[in-house]
């Protein structure tokens, strides 16, 4: 028997619930003004407060397209796509893709490799995009695996050099936190102080609400229908990010296979765990934590996130038991409906 679940429309990680600004001076606070559109394969929607300019929203799209351009491995003329068809030969590349390698290197060092921006040819291999059930070959995947090695990536000034030709960089995991950042910068410069950018599930809230009220924010109820909330935080000027094994899958023969790989197997990680989702200042940050914590297990992730500050995190086993650190119900609200 063989299932597929794709994510069509959003990634179903996070969505937007109780959104509506109540009680704002309409002569003071204009809108929303909202836009939806398709990048990086999956939808993102920007919603601002306080303008009637639309163009903002055009501006917002070309950015998101500018580096759709830049960090996609899929378009071969983007300038990750030049570095991994270069064959071990230096590319130069701009600051940004500069800027983001060196951001996702980061994250694999702070999680030992269990994030590894490396992993190109392994995701390729299983394309759970448009998988309709295929399980690779162990000899496939092993091929794959011998390809994974951050410390094969090699920055000088603005080259880029892959020691092992065979090595492909993917930055799925965390360019769109990158982007997120960079259209909140964009808007903050245009004097928009309310708004959420929302990248597939990365939602990054611009300041409070209008009238100084925090965002309510959903963690998706795994395996259920798109909008099924698990719990709520509470948050201002703050993204939430979230990793599951329920965001892309294929089950075959009643075993489930989901999109977050371990870069040593070459095979989904099974360490209990269904999501975990980050709250933290920057987009890149959550979007980096949220894979890193996940290849780290529960009891080491959660010792990541309680080391490091202005961060938090709440994890959901497979027993559907909700782990927080320390801040979430203190410093940040929050509420469950697994109860």
């Amino acid at each position: 028997m063989i299932r597929q679940k794709k994510a069509v429309f959003l990634t179903a990680l996070i969505i937007f619930i109780l959104f509506t600004c109540f009680g704002c001076n309409a002569a003071m606070h204009s809108g929303p003004l909202s836009k939806t559109g398709f990048y990086f394969n999956t939808v993102i929607t920007i919603t601002i407060y306080g303008s009637t300019n639309e163009s903002l929203l055009e501006d917002c799209f070309r950015i998101a397209d500018k580096y759709e351009k830049l960090f996609s491995a899929t378009l071969p003329e983007s300038e990750i796509s030049q570095i991994n068809q270069a064959k071990g030969a230096p590319v130069t590349v701009s600051d940004e893709t500069v800027s983001l390698l060196k951001k996702g290197l980061s994250y694999c060092e702070l999680s030992q490799g269990g994030f590894d921006i490396t992993i190109g040819a392994l995701t390729s291999l299983w394309d759970f995009s448009g998988n309709d059930g295929y399980i690779p070959g162990t000899d496939a995947i092993a091929a794959a695996v011998s390809t994974i090695d951050y410390r094969a990536v090699s920055i000088s000034g603005n080259e880029v050099t892959l020691k092992n030709p065979d090595t492909r960089i993917d930055l799925g995991a965390i360019a769109k936190g990158y982007i997120a950042d960079q259209i909140k910068a964009y808007l903050n410069g245009q004097k928009i102080t309310a708004g959420t950018v929302n990248l597939g599930g990365n939602v990054l809230c611009i300041g409070p609400k209008p009238d100084g009220s925090n965002y309510r924010i959903g963690i998706q109820m795994p395996f259920e229908e798109q909008g099924s909330v698990a719990a709520v935080v509470d948050v201002a000027d703050q993204t939430v990010v979230s990793s599951g094994v329920y965001e892309r899958y294929i089950t075959v023969n009643d075993k489930r296979y989901h999109h977050i790989l371990n870069p040593a197997t070459g095979y989904p990680y099974e360490n209990g765990l269904l999501g975990v989702t980050i709250i933290c200042p920057d987009s890149v940050d959550g979007d980096g934590l949220s894979t890193s914590c996940f290849s780290l297990g529960l009891k080491d992730g959660m010792a990541l996130i309680e080391s490091l500050p202005d961060t938090e995190a709440v994890f959901i086993t497979d027993d559907y038991q909700f782990h927080c650190s320390s801040g979430i119900g203190n410093n940040i609200p929050f509420q469950s409906y697994l109860d």
